[in-house]
């Protein structure tokens, strides 16, 4: 039973568009636990206080739902067919060119749900993506999808790290794969190329060097010291992960239709950019991750233009 449900599962992932699924038995994360106060201590997480919260529940999942057997991790490949970048151009995350992610994984997910519940009645479940206190990579980890590098993203043997991350919680008892070998090595690739320093060792992001960061949740102005290396890029940065040997081989483009970026987006110039008024913004951006950050701090961001 727990290996028919379980291959059914993953079945239906595949058909909601995922690029794979792997499942973990719940545990309590206590290394995990010891590993996240420790980086709280150090004030890495910056303006993020919600990190601070929530920490049972953050470290087992039996603290959201009662009785938790299973974590079902779900990828989503964003990595794009064409990249938007050029001289003329500023840079934004790759994962930010369609439509948001949180929508398009907690809508699929919750299809799963529906068809667990259809297998089974009585299952109790839940979707999350970054909606909750979750460890998303941690459970991506656990379920065999990959293992976090030291760029502190979950990266996949067969495919890179350009995914997004969901989670289904559920007491439903299921088949569990193994974990991943971390396949690091020696490269450091990753930290050499940072152009803030953010990776400050190995496996540890200091969030508030960190150009994703600065630019997407930082809330008040940036200073010119903050952003002496943006290096145009103007929402997120992807650099740790194009330089990523993983990603240079094995990263393959997405064929999902809501992922891919407007006509509009693609043809925007710098000049664009800065000439980008509130109702063009709202119209282009709406529904994606652009439209989460506002148009206010999008202008913020936006290197300053010599007189």
């Amino acid at each position: 039973m727990q290996k028919d449900i379980t291959i059914q599962v993953k079945k239906k992932a595949s058909e909601f568009g995922f690029s794979n699924c792997g499942i973990a038995a719940v545990t309590s994360l206590e290394n995990e636990k010891t590993y996240l106060n420790q980086w709280l201590e150090k004030g890495f997480h910056g303006e993020m206080q919600y990190m601070e919260n929530n920490i049972e529940k953050r470290t087992n999942p039996e603290n959201i739902i009662e009785n938790a057997k299973s974590v079902i991790s779900v990828l989503l490949n964003y990595y794009p067919e064409e990249k938007i970048a050029g001289k003329d151009k500023y840079n934004i995350a790759k994962y930010a060119y369609g439509k948001d992610y949180h929508y398009i994984i907690k809508s699929r997910l919750n299809e799963l749900i529906e068809f667990i519940h259809s297998e089974i009645p009585a299952a109790n479940a839940i979707a999350y993506c970054d909606s909750a206190p979750v460890m998303d990579k941690v459970w991506a980890a656990r379920g065999g999808l990959g293992w976090i590098g030291k760029n502190t993203c979950l990266i996949s043997p067969k495919a890179g790290s350009f995914f997004s991350i969901g989670e289904i919680i559920t007491d439903v008892e299921l088949a569990y794969d193994e974990p991943t070998e971390n396949l690091c090595g020696s490269c450091t690739k990753c930290m050499d190329a940072c152009p803030s320093s953010a990776i400050v060792a190995p496996y540890q992001l200091d969030a508030r060097k960190c150009l994703s960061y600065l630019t997407n949740s930082y809330k008040n102005e940036l200073t010119t010291e903050m952003m002496a290396n943006q290096q145009d890029w103007i929402y997120g940065c992807d650099i740790c992960q194009d330089v990523c040997p993983w990603n240079i081989r094995f990263a393959k483009p997405n064929h999902d239709t809501d992922l891919q970026p407007k006509e509009e987006l693609k043809k925007m110039t710098k000049q664009d950019w800065h000439q980008l008024s509130k109702p063009d913004f709202n119209k282009l951006f709406k529904h994606t991750a652009l439209e989460r950050t506002g148009y206010q701090m999008l202008k913020r961001n936006l290197p300053k233009i010599e007189e």
